[in-house]
């Protein structure tokens, strides 16, 4: 297959790319590649909202900018902060363009929320399930434009790069396009292009808890590290700290943050509220500061968990704001009006990646980046609470524009097939759920929240090992969904690993005990 552009995921970033796209050049075709139903991404499970100031007489740039910075713990680079933020109310004007719907007030002014580290309500939501709504919008116009195909149940392998090729006649390493698998079929085939956009979202499964879908296995930032792309701060993972906590297995439901920012209270076992004691902004410190205080609080007292306690809210105003959150604690037998939320902290978000500048290019030509995938310098070492749309949205716009603004090139080449001689259909699927197993308790022991460098030599060692025997598995069997997800997160893993061991400073979300100053 060919195609001007192919997109590789379905999320905010790489939807909005593609409809801009398609509406400038409706003669140029438009390939996305997605390995679950269209709909399936991180995007559609982002609770929030989008972060961007609109009342200018309580808020301001220079407030949501400053917010940033702090979040990001002197990492973010403030000439990005700047621009996404002033971005923001250019981007949410498209996407009401689109159709995307956000809660007003009864004066028809948009019900603006607070969360974890802003200092003003900037937060523009949709109840609580604001992703999904965008993602809704979005596929909506996808579907009204001919130019876009959309592939569904599709697993991109790898990019193609020269490495594959032995006539690419450039010296500097380009992107040609991707190997890619129909789930359905077992068919790999090549899709070409001009240009290719990395939306794959990102990597929660490699711990196992998390508020991510089962489909953040890392697989852009995967393949763009075998294809010697520039990664960066793969270290700076960032862990929700309200995951709602069941005993019985691993709980991907997330309790949003703005449930704090309405609000609520975090507890122990015996009912203390513990948050003051850590940072005077208690509950609405930012999420790594409240991520720790939780660690430690579980670390000292032995328990599973800790609650949130909704108790003394309005609870109509509740229902009316956390529908979603309301009838999901119900199905799982607790009553917010009465009963405290078992919360444990879960991997969220990745605040590093494929290395970028400011037009989304990556260090490999005609190779882009957006979305949680990429490092952007907004983040720094701690993403702000739903500055991650946001973001999305101003890079898709700004990769857009620099395609409108550069021709993109013609590059006659044969790809070669795809070569699975050799190899066979493999029997031992409890090869791929043992390794995985073993990386994701790996990753959660030695890797999370809090670290040591004795932890991470350890977890170096057993990646290694872990690694060599996919890599062995790899080589000799057909080529499998379930296969390559435990590669890229293998890969994924030993990045974070490395990165972890190089910081020689707590930054953030990042906190290795060797390093706190004696």
């Amino acid at each position: 297959m060919t195609s001007d552009y192919l997109v590789i995921g379905s999320g905010v970033a790489g939807l909005t790319f593609s409809v801009k796209i398609a509406e400038k050049f409706p003669e140029r075709k438009v390939v996305i590649v997605t390995k679950a139903d269209e709909d399936e991404s991180n995007t559609k499970y982002a609770q929030g909202g989008v972060a961007i100031v609109l009342n200018k007489e309580d808020d301001s740039f220079k407030k949501h900018i400053q917010d940033t910075l702090i979040a990001g713990d002197g990492l973010c680079q403030k000439g990005v902060v700047e621009m996404v933020v002033e971005e923001g109310p250019d981007r949410l004007e498209e996407l009401l363009l689109w159709g995307a719907n956000f809660d007003v007030d009864d004066a028809g002014k948009f019900d603006l929320g607070k969360e974890g580290g802003h200092s003003e309500y900037r937060i523009v939501h949709h109840k609580d399930i604001t992703g999904y709504e965008i993602e809704r919008a979005l596929l909506q116009r996808v579907h009204q434009l001919p130019n876009i195909t959309i592939l569904p149940h599709h697993f991109a392998i790898d990019i193609v790069t020269n490495h594959h090729i032995k006539s690419a006649s450039t010296d500097k390493l380009t992107c040609f396009g991707a190997y890619v698998l129909d789930q359905k079929t077992g068919r790999i085939f090549t899709i070409k292009a001009k240009s290719t956009l990395l939306a794959s979202g990102g990597i929660g499964c490699v711990y196992g808890h998390t508020t991510n879908p089962v489909i953040a296995t890392g697989d852009g930032i995967a393949m763009a590290y075998r294809a010697k792309a520039r990664i960066e701060d793969m270290e700076f993972v960032q862990f929700h700290p309200t995951a709602l906590y069941e005993a019985k297995g691993e709980s991907s439901f997330l309790i949003s943050e703005a449930v704090r920012g309405f609000g609520a209270y975090l507890r122990n076992k015996k009912g203390y509220r513990f948050m003051p004691d850590y940072d005077e902004r208690a509950e609405l410190a930012s999420r790594d500061i409240v991520s720790q205080s939780i660690d430690n609080e579980l670390k000292k007292s032995g328990d599973t968990n800790v609650y949130l306690d909704c108790t003394h809210l309005d609870m109509e105003a509740f229902k009316s704001h956390f529908p979603n959150i309301y009838s999901e604690c119900l199905k799982r037998h607790i009553n917010v009006e009465t009963d405290w939320i078992p919360v444990v902290p879960a991997s969220h978000y990745l605040c590093g990646g494929i290395k970028v500048n400011t037009k989304g290019k990556t260090t490999i030509k005609n190779l882009f980046a957006c979305g949680e995938c990429s490092r952007t310098g907004l983040h720094g070492a701690n993403r702000l609470a739903s500055n991650s749309l946001l973001e999305a949205l101003v890079y898709a716009h700004n990769i857009y524009r620099h395609h409108c603004e550069h021709q993109i090139e013609t590059v006659n080449i044969e790809i070669p097939d795809w070569n699975d001689e050799g190899t066979t259909i493999t029997k031992e699927h409890v090869l791929i759920q043992h390794n995985l197993k073993e990386l994701q308790a790996l990753m959660r022991d030695y890797v999370g929240i809090v670290r040591s460098n004795r932890r991470l030599k350890r977890a170096i060692k057993r990646i290694d090992l872990i690694h060599s025997e996919v890599e062995d598995l790899y080589r000799e069997s057909k080529i499998s969904t379930s296969l390559c997800e435990l590669r890229n997160m293998v890969n994924i893993a030993h990045l974070i690993i490395v990165q972890s061991l190089e910081r020689t400073e707590n930054k953030g979300g990042y906190f290795n005990i060797d390093n706190v100053k004696k």
